[in-house]
């Protein structure tokens, strides 16, 4: 039932191509809701005790975003009360309730956070994801071949790793594990294998300095064109963006001529079409000049907690992707991972390529 979310949203959109927000998170909350009940009814059928709640039942407290409502708090009261008398408890992930008893989602991948935020108020051992993956890669194998599997990784590598497009975990539901102490066990739906431990990693293998690779093709990229150079003007524009919810990721500003310069920058390319008005009302208010976009980009990164103490990781990484003739458009660091934005049809050929020239495939 994977496509619900994607169904539902169709069906709003086949109404307006607008719908609030608020009813929007009405609409998609059954989507678990109906899967939570179904799964009961399996397992009572089987001969098990079982119950299924509701984010709101099992006390999932949310902020008033909707869409993307962050967890405040859970109360687990229900959850323990369930458990003590020896039943499963089936939670609908992805849902809370706010301050007004409203329904909220927590956006894309928000049953990831919901179970690493339940293991955490329950003070779990570890909590189990199960996924399409028997665990998380040096790539994705099913762009590289020889890609192999983790056997540990740290939080700071996985929450790089999910946020610049692994989709093996939500990348909120990281940063509330490596919050609380969660250790998350990534494993597969159809094999009993072992999979991969994110947890905190005390001494990290410095040798091994690049972990893994990703690609990430929701990505759009936005540049403000012929921006007065003064003081207060790049705050404008990206406080704005953050007042709509809108997270920025890498961030431009070319060298200023004649008083102007550009201020290129990237976002989720299901916000753009949200941004561009946005940023169309910031240029008239700040008397730049222009606007241009694109969505046919992509970025590719890699991660490894080695970068730290080792130069020359960066060099590496442009010179791969030189030898491929891919052109590099912006670049953003961090102290374990580097991000380039290339075209989003040269994404798997660099790829690959950084794979190969970092030996992941032979570690």
């Amino acid at each position: 039932m994977g496509d619900t979310t994607d169904e539902l949203i169709d069906l709003a959109r086949q109404i307006t191509s607008r719908p609030p927000e608020r009813e929007l998170d009405m609409l998609l909350a059954t989507g678990e809701q109906i899967s939570c009940s179904l799964l009961a009814m399996a397992v009572d059928a089987l001969g098990y005790p079982v119950i299924s709640l509701t984010g709101t039942q099992v006390g999932i407290t949310t902020d008033d975003v909707h869409t993307k409502a962050k967890i405040l708090d859970i109360s687990a009261d229900r959850l323990r009360k369930e458990l003590i008398h020896n039943k499963i408890v089936i939670v609908a992930g992805f849902q809370g309730c706010n301050s007004n008893n409203d329904i909220t989602t927590l956006g894309r991948g928000g049953s990831d956070t919901t179970a690493v935020a339940i293991a955490a108020a329950l003070k779990a051992d570890v909590c189990e994801i199960y996924t399409d993956v028997d665990g998380v890669y040096t790539a994705d194998p099913r762009i590289v071949p020889d890609a192999r599997k983790l056997s540990v990784i740290s939080y700071d590598e996985m929450l790089e790793l999910a946020s610049l497009g692994a989709l093996v975990l939500q990348p909120r539901s990281v940063e509330v594990a490596k919050q609380h102490g969660v250790t998350i066990h990534v494993r597969a739906s159809f094999n009993y294998n072992e999979g991969t431990l994110v947890q905190e990693v005390a001494k990290m293998e410095k040798e091994i300095v690049v972990s893994g690779v990703a690609s990430d093709l929701n990505v759009a990229k936005i540049s403000l064109l012929d921006v007065p150079d003064r003081p207060g003007v790049a705050s404008h524009l990206f406080k704005a963006l953050a007042n709509e919810r809108i997270n920025v990721d890498m961030i431009i500003q070319s060298t200023m001529r004649n008083e102007r310069n550009n201020i290129s920058f990237t976002i989720c390319r299901d916000d753009l079409d949200k941004a561009l008005l946005i940023v169309e009302k910031v240029r008239d208010e700040i008397g730049a000049g222009g606007i241009a976009f694109g969505k046919d980009v992509a970025k590719v990164s890699i991660v490894g907690a080695g970068m730290i103490t080792n130069p020359g990781v960066a060099a590496t990484m442009f010179s791969a992707l030189a030898a491929e003739n891919i052109n590099i458009e912006m670049i953003s660091t961090s102290e374990i991972k580097v991000s380039c934005i290339i075209k989003a049809d040269e994404a798997r050929k660099a790829v690959q390529a950084l794979h190969r020239a970092f030996e992941l495939g032979q570690q």
